[in-house]
């Protein structure tokens, strides 16, 4: 339906045809978006576009400081490694010396105990035959005292005497 314009002399007029008014009012819509959205979607966007490159950069910041740990901290696990290493050869060779020196501690004193044993041994053999030498000597003493009275007489006796003095006089 095609009306006539109501005011067709000047001024404002409605249109009725919707594709007309359709195609003017995208336009108009269009247009307006052009012109006024850009500043304020692009400051939108800016921001945006600002935090992600802050949010970039941090993230490479992190990774870099994250790469630098990690590799401090494999060069620390090498050098504790290796100083752990050292250590437990340190500790082998120092058992192994310790296992020596006990060991030749070990047969210095068995052999120290073997010798005192034997001192021990010579000396109480020593004393003991001492003893019974003492014992014997006491024993012949007493029993040749005890038979001599019987046997000796005066003049047996003087010629003993003699006898002793002479031997003593030789020594």
């Amino acid at each position: 339906m095609n009306f006539p314009l109501m005011f067709a002399e000047g001024g404002f007029g409605l249109n009725f045809n919707l594709f007309e008014a359709n195609v003017f009012n995208l336009a108009l819509v269009i247009f307006g978006l052009y012109k006024f959205l850009p500043p304020f979607v692009g400051g939108i966007l800016e921001r945006r576009r600002a935090t992600i490159l802050t949010d970039l950069t941090d993230a490479e910041e992190r990774l870099a400081k994250a790469s630098k740990a990690l590799a401090e901290a494999k060069k620390d696990l090498e050098q504790a490694s290796k100083k752990a290493e050292q250590i437990r050869k340190d500790c082998k060779v120092r058992a192994e010396a310790i296992r020596v020196e006990s060991e030749k501690r070990t047969v210095e004193e068995m052999a120290r105990l073997k010798q005192g044993a034997a001192s021990d041994l010579n000396a109480e053999a020593v004393r003991v035959s001492a003893q019974l030498r003492r014992e014997a000597a006491r024993l012949a003493i007493e029993k040749a005292l005890a038979s001599l009275p019987g046997k000796l007489d005066d003049k047996a006796q003087a010629k003993f005497l003699n006898q002793s003095i002479k031997s003593l006089g030789k020594a």
